[in-house]
């Protein structure tokens, strides 16, 4: 373990052998830091926070620190991040609160580019990327590989469907379907722009699958027929395809309504 003389780490925190902590870092109670991360120059490591292996905290970043939710009181929950995410210089990831799921957790190999914002409260997958001063409101759920380009605003309890992509500036009112991409429209709201195809092919879709998420595209939010019937039809046409599966039930559990184009 190398720890820098300047550093800050309160008794409690348990932190690995082959951990590295950097000068003026600011380490809390209750912190769990796994073998191979790297907590950098004036980082702050919030109390009740869970690092795993391997995660590279950058200078002046702020990890598990209370929520901005002024309902919270101070009571114990946590901030819970798996192995290899990078959280670059001044990124801001707040602990949850009792009023949620008392966790914000953040999955394994993310990245979270300058100035990005995870709030309380919310799940984030594996493989995403947060461009710089991306912000997830509290309660925000983000799926797998997802990129959400710079300076995208997320409303609280909204969904990001796996592997789609926000262009930057989009504001996101509503949930936005798996496979696809979204972005502003009027007063920069979210409008669905067609299916991730660069993004689908570089992470080896096949050419049958694409054709199946083409066909639903279509169905859905091309034709002149409601969701609830497009649904219908796309379950009756497409059968088989677990990608179009995961579309259909991503749609179907939505709480706050999908984006459309």
């Amino acid at each position: 373990m190398a720890v820098h003389p300047t550093a800050i780490i309160h008794p409690s925190a348990q932190i690995a052998e082959g951990a590295e902590i950097g000068p003026y870092a600011i380490i809390e109670e209750q912190v769990i830091i796994g073998n191979g991360t790297s907590i950098g120059p004036h980082a702050v490591i919030g109390k009740w926070t869970e690092l795993g292996e391997h995660n590279r905290i950058f200078h002046m970043a702020s990890v598990g620190v209370a929520p901005q939710d002024l309902k919270y009181r101070g009571e114990e929950c946590w901030t819970r991040i798996g192995n290899g995410n990078t959280i670059r210089e001044f990124a801001t990831v707040h602990r949850g609160t009792v009023t949620g799921i008392c966790e914000t957790v953040l999955g394994n190999n993310n990245l979270l580019m300058a100035y990005s914002h995870v709030a309380h409260d919310c799940r984030v997958g594996n493989g995403n990327v947060l461009a710089n001063a991306a912000t997830l409101a509290g309660h925000v759920t983000v799926e797998d590989n997802v990129i959400l380009g710079g300076l995208v605003a997320i409303h609280q309890f909204v969904r990001i469907g796996s592997y789609a992509m926000l262009g930057g500036g989009t504001l996101a009112g509503s949930d936005v379907p798996p496979y696809m991409i979204a972005s502003f429209g009027d007063r920069r709201e979210a409008k669905l722009r067609g299916l991730n195809l660069i993004g689908l092919k570089r992470r080896g879709f096949s050419d049958e699958v694409i054709r199946s998420l083409k066909k639903a595209y279509k169905i859905l939010f091309m034709s002149d027929l409601k969701l609830v019937d497009a649904l219908a039809k796309l379950k009756a046409e497409i059968v088989g395809c677990a990608e179009v599966d995961t579309l259909v039930s991503f749609i179907e559990k939505s709480e706050r309504g999908i984006c459309r184009g």
